[in-house]
């Protein structure tokens, strides 16, 4: 069954782990700037209402390789003291004959560190659900009555909470969350052997503003995403911005073994090295580009990633002068 075997190689590749009976959460080369995607504290961070999109084609070249796309909207409440902060977001992850839909509502409590207001510290908590499903028909079986081929589609529902602290000033942050906290709780709801059950998985999240002249300014991040399964996997980045209008960077991004490696000797924990641009045309709209360099053995089966991403704000009337954003 050489495309089961393919399906199967790129789902442990794509989550580092020898085995597929976890799927790990979505990927972004573009994290910093889609906060809401991996912490529900981060809702309202920019206080204007701001509306994201990001959408990744990773693999190129490779026929049904992982497509993710998000779209994602956040603001705070009051406009006076800023304290709660609410968003949005639905994900769309297609890996060939499987896909993965969620959509999750964000609350975050902003507590206000200093009269200034230029530091906050944010609890998020957001509720939502997975919608999991696998499309038997795209495999094609060597042996007809495969019993490990489901006939047709197969779908299963999974309730699920989120959870996340996100903690800033003008010149720093620093975010710890976790998803899928129920999982295993609903596991009654996912009694097929082929659906892939969520696992937890535990975010890291920091980043800093360092100003090396008036015109240009270092901003170097990092990301760990832990789903206690395989490797921890780290992303490393760090932007140039020029006049914090053109901000050119670069990202590596890797496996380390940390709590459990559960990786076959043959593979590496290497797996890209990432070069993005961001263009803000205004205060308000930003796009940004990445393209990802494979280094992983699937670097000559391929022709890179894709990712495209977009935000725009929509200002109230009140402006902010104090504390501008720049994560």
């Amino acid at each position: 069954m050489k495309r089961l075997k393919l399906y199967t190689l790129l789902i442990a590749m794509a989550s580092f782990t020898i085995n597929a009976t976890a799927q790990q959460t979505i990927q972004f080369s573009q994290y910093m700037f889609n906060g809401l995607a991996l912490n529900p504290a981060y809702a309202g961070y920019k206080e204007d209402v701001t509306l994201n999109l990001s959408s990744r084609i990773q693999w190129v070249g490779i026929n049904d390789a992982p497509q993710t796309s998000t779209v994602s909207v956040d603001g705070v409440v009051n406009s006076d003291n800023k304290n709660v902060g609410l968003g949005l977001i639905a994900t769309l992850d297609q890996l060939g004959p499987e896909s993965n839909t969620s959509i999750y509502a964000n609350y975050a409590y902003r507590l206000r560190l200093g009269a200034l207001d230029t530091k906050r510290l944010c609890f998020g908590l957001g509720f939502g659900g997975e919608q999991y499903s696998l499309d038997g028909s795209k495999f094609i079986a060597t042996d007809a009555g495969d019993g490990s081929i489901p006939t047709g589609s197969i779908s299963k529902f999974t309730p699920d909470f989120r959870f996340g602290v996100y903690y800033y000033t003008p010149s720093i942050y620093f975010g710890a969350s976790v998803f899928n906290l129920l999982s295993g709780t609903f596991n009654s709801l996912v009694d097929n052997p082929e659906i892939i059950k969520p696992v937890r998985t535990l975010y890291l999240t920091g980043g800093t503003m360092v100003q090396l002249s008036d015109d240009i300014d270092l901003k170097p991040s990092f990301m760990v995403k832990e789903d206690f399964k395989g490797p921890t996997n780290v992303d490393l980045t760090a932007y140039l911005a020029f006049n914090r209008r053109i901000w050119l960077g670069a990202s590596y991004r890797t496996g380390v073994s940390v709590l459990n490696s559960n990786l076959q000797s043959d593979l590496s924990e290497q797996d890209a090295v990432a070069a993005i641009c961001q263009l803000y045309i205004s205060e308000h709209f930003r796009i940004g580009y990445a393209y990802d360099f494979t280094v992983s053995k699937l670097a000559s089966y391929q022709n890179g990633t894709h990712e495209i991403s977009v935000s725009i704000t929509f200002p109230g009337k009140k402006q902010r002068v104090v504390s501008p954003r720049y994560f």
